[in-house]
């Protein structure tokens, strides 16, 4: 599957919004094999259930300049665990059936995939003209 934005996502945009990438608490988590994202239909944290790997951690700093949404790379700590095939992007609201998907990274520009080892996965966002991901 190649990098997204979720469908439930676009249709947010599109209509009454709700989802604001620069004020609102956004995460991304590191995510196993297990999740067989439905782009188009998937649209809570839910959705990737028992799939996440270590915690997911918040996007500092974020950006949004020209359509380009950027923000600070990410560290997650002593992660143990499945390999990492993907990164999910979501708002948190605090309770995953509540919390909206946002974008789906599984590209190896991310360094995917990895195999956890008990030390610490840091993302460094994409240095070109997509960053996080662009409209």
């Amino acid at each position: 599957m190649a990098n997204a934005l979720y469908t439930k996502y676009k249709e947010t945009l599109l209509g009454a919004g709700g989802i604001n990438l620069s004020s609102d608490t956004i995460k991304v988590a590191l995510v196993a094999a297990g999740y067989a994202a439905n782009i188009g239909t998937d649209q809570f944290f839910s959705a990737v259930g028992a799939n996440v790997v270590g915690t997911p951690q918040q996007i500092n700093s974020p950006t949004i300049t020209g359509g380009v949404f950027n923000g600070n790379g990410v560290t997650f700590t002593a992660v143990t665990g499945s390999q990492v095939t993907q990164l999910v992007i979501y708002k948190d609201t605090g309770t995953a059936g509540t919390s909206p998907l946002i974008a789906l990274d599984v590209t190896a520009s991310s360094g995917l995939p990895v195999t956890p080892n008990g030390g610490n996965i840091t993302i460094t966002w994409d240095t070109g003209a997509s960053k996080i991901f662009a409209l």
